[in-house]
């Protein structure tokens, strides 16, 4: 069977199942078990061996199962950058990339010491450390496994002699100060997970994705430590979610937070706040 066939046949099952991203799906998952760029299999024919048909099949039957293919072939590019991801950590989103570019851009000529809360597969610490040489960073997340998957992109990048990676909460960071706190913490509505797509809700941990009755459990954790240990001048920078904008606001704002910037996704949604501390007024 040749590449265009077996990747008709696959896009043909997928559609069948429902699956919105059929063809993409199949073109990429036989690029990965040919081992070629997606770009080649496309334009150059090439008759596919026994194996690699059983193999290509095989994944496409996962797929069939709605598992996302980031779990499939276990990476996930961001950046530019392949990270390995597995069942552990939430997959990164184009979305989250909207928060590096400001941050590149503010501390591109700075020193930077930095909190990722909930590093997940340390696709935006590991971006900053890539981008800004003169930085440092910390990541945290509550799951064990999670950090486990941080550590071997840490490790890919060699980025361990400027990033530290620790298995703990953000009430049990003591004692430190951050010129930037940055976060893609849990905000769906606890309500609202079982109405997630198959992919989303049956694969991805439900721990990363939980924000709590009102969506907004860890992002008001989150803001109310960085108030002792974001340093003068500081940044916190925090993905939200739709329709969080304003609550968000009023939370920081209760906090003694006010806003610098804040950056809209591709559906004109605001999915970025950067924000610092406000500097209270000396009563004369």
């Amino acid at each position: 069977m040749q590449t265009t066939q077996l990747i008709e046949f696959g896009s043909r099952i997928l559609q069948n199942n429902g699956i919105a991203t059929h063809r993409i799906d199949s073109e990429i998952i036989l690029a990965h078990v040919l081992n070629q760029p997606r770009e080649r299999i496309l334009i150059e024919e090439k008759f596919v061996h026994e194996k690699e048909r059983y193999k290509f099949e095989s994944l496409i039957s996962r797929r069939l199962r709605f598992e996302p293919v980031a779990y499939i072939l276990k990476r996930k590019e961001f950046r530019s950058k392949n990270f390995f991801v597995d069942k552990n950590s939430l997959i990164p989103r184009p979305e989250t990339e909207l928060l590096i570019d400001p941050i590149i851009k503010i501390f591109r000529k700075k020193s930077l010491f930095f909190l990722d809360i909930g590093v997940g597969t340390g696709c935006i610490m590991l971006s900053i450390l890539k981008e800004l040489r003169h930085s440092k960073g910390l990541g945290i997340d509550i799951c064990r496994k999670t950090i486990i998957n941080a550590k071997i992109n840490i490790k890919r990048m060699r980025l361990e002699n400027r990033g530290k990676l620790s298995c703990r909460s953000v009430d049990q960071i003591l004692n430190q100060k951050f010129d930037l706190i940055v976060s893609n913490p849990p905000y769906v509505l606890k309500r609202h997970i079982n109405q997630l797509t198959n992919d989303i809700k049956r694969f991805e941990p439900h721990h990363a994705l939980n924000g709590g009755n009102d969506g907004l459990d860890v992002i008001k954790k989150v803001i109310y430590k960085s108030r002792s240990i974001l340093k003068y001048n500081g940044i916190l920078a925090l993905e939200i979610g739709r329709g969080q904008y304003l609550p968000v606001l009023e939370i920081l704002r209760r906090n003694g937070f006010k806003k610098l910037k804040i950056i809209k996704d591709y559906r004109d949604n605001v999915r970025c706040i950067f924000s610092t501390l406000a500097i209270k007024k000396k009563k004369s």
